[in-house]
């Protein structure tokens, strides 16, 4: 009984394994003759091990290499807002510093602007406060002689006292000048305004018709052109040859329709001209 016990435990431990007879094995002792086929078959969960480690190995680093790329694509997208945003803060700060600056220019000018309006309103005040010199106005110098009135060129003087046409023409020669020779409205209204008011204020000026009747000439011998009589006049009723103006004391009668004619031997103040004294 004990002989049999000890046979079958020789054969347990001395029998070959099945899978040290696969072709595999074989070819691994064939490979390595110098190690034992017994110690080969005695290590196959040793070898998967390794192989399962290293296989593991492979997928941990493949696991980490993805998930570093993965960190690195998201923190590129990330930092992608991240500097726009930096940018942006970055002009706004530029903005900012520009705007200051600007600021302080106006700021500066403001003030130099103050400075010259209180310095102008002490000048005003001060302009204000100094009396005006007292200046005595040049009296103009009249280029007519004594009572006789200035007008344009020319120098008129209105008696007051009547003579005749002739003699009154005569007058006004010795002073230099002759009887008025009236040629625009606006010398004629002048004169007029000469002439005091009356019942009926007369006053010879140089016009007459004595050479050929109803042909009025001026004491220069120069035509009649532009004239101002009344209504109905010239009339030479009684040899009327010599003109006058009248004013009265109506006021509706106007300058521009005061000519009368008269006899030349009238005596009637009179109105002379003559060029102004230079």
């Amino acid at each position: 009984m004990s002989a049999n016990r000890e046979e079958i435990h020789a054969n347990l431990i001395d029998e070959p394994d099945d899978d040290c007879s696969s072709p595999e094995v074989r070819y691994s002792v064939l490979q390595n003759p110098d190690k034992r086929s017994k110690q080969f078959c005695q290590d196959p969960f040793k070898v998967a091990t390794a192989c399962l480690t290293a296989f593991c190995l492979v997928l941990l680093t493949i696991l980490l290499l993805t998930n570093v790329h993965r960190d690195k694509a998201r923190s590129s997208d990330q930092d992608s807002p991240f500097s726009a945003a930096v940018s942006h803060m970055q002009k706004s700060c530029a903005n900012v510093t520009a705007l200051t600056e600007e600021l302080q220019a106006v700021k500066r000018e403001k003030s130099e602007l103050e400075k010259e309006r209180m310095q102008l309103k002490k000048t005003i005040a001060e302009l204000e406060a100094t009396p005006a010199p007292q200046t005595t106005p040049v009296p103009m110098k009249n280029p007519c002689p004594e009572d006789w009135r200035h007008f344009n060129d020319s120098c008129y003087y209105v008696s007051e006292y009547g003579r005749s046409w002739s003699d009154s023409q005569e007058y006004c020669q010795r002073e230099g000048g002759h009887l008025a020779i009236i040629l625009t409205a606006e010398e004629q209204t002048f004169i007029w305004n000469l002439l005091p008011r009356g019942y009926w204020k007369s006053y010879w000026f140089g016009i007459s018709d004595e050479k050929v009747e109803d042909e009025w000439y001026w004491v220069d011998g120069t035509k009649l052109v532009q004239s101002f009589w009344e209504e109905g006049e010239p009339n030479n009723h009684g040899n009327e040859d010599c003109g006058y103006i009248v004013k009265t004391n109506v006021l509706s009668r106007v300058a521009t329709k005061s000519w009368y004619d008269a006899p030349c031997v009238m005596s009637l103040p009179w109105i002379c001209e003559k060029l102004q004294s230079s």
